[in-house]
């Protein structure tokens, strides 16, 4: 009878945290974090892939003076952002790429890219998040971004300077 007793409170206890987990929707919730922006492969899971996605092709396009694909793709960063009920991602970063979306100019792209880059580095960094981003800094334009590659590729000086920038950190790396 006891030994009964014992199994049936751990298959509820087991339950009930099953159930309190699958109900957490907080991103910083303990029982979540884990798995809140890494699938068991370390990829991205959805919609911070998709931002990071849609945030390099603004990266690229800023680096080569343009701002074709801008509005586009900072809209779908918005969309993704604010479509997401888990809200793994911050609604500030949905408001900055709102504020890019709105350039008019290259100038004022690069601007606005500053804060959403910003919120970016700090949401990799407070994640862990593994993958093949790399933090770049241009001492000139006195910001940091981030892209793929080792290949400084500076969205803030373009063509002129593309050269520009100090790797800081590359995000880490998923061991096998």
């Amino acid at each position: 009878m006891k030994t009964r007793t014992l199994t049936l409170t751990a298959l509820v206890l087991a339950a009930l945290a099953t159930q309190a987990r699958a109900a957490c929707c907080n991103p910083e919730c303990p029982m979540i974090m884990q798995t809140a922006n890494t699938d068991q492969s370390g990829a991205l899971m959805e919609p911070v892939k998709s931002v990071l996605d849609n945030y390099l092709k603004i990266q690229s396009a800023l680096a080569n003076d343009s701002t074709d694909g801008i509005a586009t793709n900072s809209s779908a960063i918005a969309t993704a952002v604010r479509g997401d009920s888990m809200k793994m991602l911050s609604p500030q970063i949905a408001d900055q790429a709102d504020a890019l979306g709105k350039a008019k100019d290259v100038a004022s792209a690069r601007e606005a890219f500053k804060p959403l880059s910003k919120s970016l580095i700090q949401y990799l960094a407070d994640h862990n998040v593994t993958g093949a981003y790399v933090e770049v800094y241009c001492p000139m334009a006195k910001a940091s971004w981030l892209q793929a590659g080792d290949k400084i590729d500076n969205p803030y000086l373009g063509a002129s300077m593309r050269g520009c920038g100090e790797i800081q950190k590359k995000a880490k790396q998923k061991s096998s």
